[in-house]
C-alpha cells in the first residue's frame, strides 16, 4: 500500500450514521472490505437517478451535492469536506441515487459496497432495528429543512444556513468558523432562492455590522445576533 493510501478507513467510515448501529467487530470487518478511489477536480462522482450500490467517505478533498429541480434549476444541497460521508441511502436500499455529487477538488474516497453491509446485517438482524431508528432521525431532520424552505422568511433561512456552515468541517460546534468562502450564488442555491435576494439580505446585515463582505469572504462579526435571527427573534 502506498503511503498516500494509508488512511484510517474505519475512522473515516465511522462518521456515517450507519456505523453508529453496528458493533466494533462489524466496523472493523467493513473497513477491511472498503477500498480507495480517486477523482480529479470537476469529476462527476455520480448523478441523480443512476444506480447506487455504495457510500463514500472523503479521505481528502471536498465535493458538492446538488439536485436538479423540475424547473431545470440546480440547487446545492451541501458542500462536504474531508472526513464527511455521503451515499448512505443508496447503500441501504440499493436504489437510484437521490442527488448528484461532483468533486470540487482532487479527491480521495474510501468506498464501501452495499453487499459488504448486507453480509453483516444478515448475520445480526438486531443491527437492522438500530439502523431504522437512526434513519428515522435523519428523516426528521430532513423534514425540518423542508419546513424551513417552505415557510420561513429568507433572513431566518439564510442565518441558519450561515451558522450551519460555520460548524461544518473544518469548523465544529466548539470552534465555529469565523469566515466562509461560499459565493452568494452558492448560498442562494443552498436555500432555494436567488442571488439577488441573498445579496440584499447580506448587505443589510453588513450595514448592521453583523457581517463583513470582503475579498470573496463572508466574515461573521456578531454571531449572537445571527443566532437571534435564526431563531426568528
Amino acid at each position: 500500500m502506498a503511503a498516500s493510501d494509508d488512511f484510517d478507513k474505519e475512522k473515516l467510515l465511522g462518521k456515517s450514521f450507519i456505523f453508529k448501529a453496528i458493533d466494533a467487530r462489524a466496523k472493523k470487518e467493513l473497513a477491511e472490505f472498503s477500498y480507495i478511489r480517486r477523482f480529479a477536480a470537476g469529476d462527476v462522482i455520480f448523478t441523480l437517478g443512476e444506480p447506487g450500490q455504495s457510500m463514500m467517505a472523503i479521505a481528502q478533498g471536498s465535493v458538492r451535492v446538488t439536485m436538479l429541480m423540475p424547473n431545470g434549476r440546480e440547487i446545492t444541497l451541501s458542500d462536504l469536506q474531508t472526513g464527511e460521508v455521503f451515499g448512505e441511502i443508496a447503500l441501504l436500499d440499493g436504489r437510484e441515487r437521490s442527488a448528484s455529487v461532483r468533486a470540487l477538488t482532487n479527491c480521495t474516497m474510501v468506498v464501501l459496497e452495499r453487499r459488504s453491509l448486507l453480509d453483516v446485517l444478515h448475520r445480526d438482524p438486531a443491527l437492522s432495528i438500530q439502523l431504522i431508528e437512526l434513519l428515522c432521525q435523519r428523516v426528521r431532520r430532513s423534514d425540518e429543512r423542508m419546513i424551513e424552505v417552505a415557510f420561513l422568511d429568507l433572513p431566518i433561512r439564510l442565518a441558519r444556513l450561515v451558522l450551519r456552515l460555520t460548524i461544518a468541517p473544518p469548523g465544529s460546534q466548539d470552534r465555529p468558523l469565523t469566515k466562509l468562502s461560499q459565493s452568494q450564488t452558492e448560498l442562494a442555491s443552498m436555500i432555494g432562492n436567488t442571488r439577488e435576494n441573498v445579496n440584499r439580505c447580506l448587505r443589510k446585515w453588513q450595514k448592521a455590522d453583523l457581517i463583513t463582505l470582503r475579498d470573496g469572504w463572508l466574515i461573521i462579526e456578531e454571531r449572537s445576533k445571527l443566532e437571534a435571527i435564526a431563531e426568528g427573534d
